[in-house]
C-alpha cells in the first residue's frame, strides 16, 4: 500500500464520471417535471378557452345546449360543463381531469383542471 507523499497531486481520474452519475438523474427528473407542468398549463388554457367560448355563446343569445357544444369543441370529451344565469350575467364552469402526456416514462397523477368565465348578456340577447 503506497502512501501519498507531500507535493504529489491527487489522482482525480473518474471524478467527472462520478459527478455525471449524480447529476444526470436529477436533470432528467427536472426535465420530466417541467414537461408535466407545461402540460398542466396547456390544459388550464384549454379549460379557460372552453369556458370563455361557452359564455360568449350564451351572451349572444344561444341556449345552454349550444353553449355546451361550444365548450366541448375546445375542451376534451370528458369535460363537465355547468351553465348559470344571474340576471344580466351568464357564468360557465368547465372542469376535466388533465392526463399527463402518454409518452412520459414515469407515472404521474392526473390533476383536475377548472376554469370559470362570466360574461354580461348582450343588449339584444334574451
Amino acid at each position: 500500500m503506497a502512501r501519498r507523499q507531500a507535493g504529489h497531486p491527487r489522482d482525480e481520474s473518474g471524478s467527472v464520471t462520478a459527478e455525471a452519475a449524480l447529476v444526470l438523474p436529477i436533470m432528467a427528473f427536472f426535465a420530466l417535471a417541467l414537461v408535466w407542468l407545461v402540460s398542466l398549463g396547456l390544459a388550464q388554457v384549454q379549460a379557460v378557452d372552453a369556458a370563455r367560448d361557452a359564455a360568449r355563446e350564451l351572451a349572444r343569445g344561444g341556449d345552454s345546449s349550444a353553449a355546451t357544444v361550444a365548450a366541448r369543441r375546445t375542451a376534451p370529451d370528458d369535460a363537465a360543463v355547468e351553465v348559470g344565469h344571474d340576471g344580466g350575467l351568464v357564468t360557465v364552469s368547465v372542469s376535466f381531469p388533465s392526463q399527463p402526456p402518454a409518452w412520459l416514462i414515469v407515472p404521474v397523477p392526473s390533476v383536475d383542471v377548472h376554469a370559470t368565465a362570466a360574461v354580461a348578456v348582450e343588449g339584444g340577447a334574451s
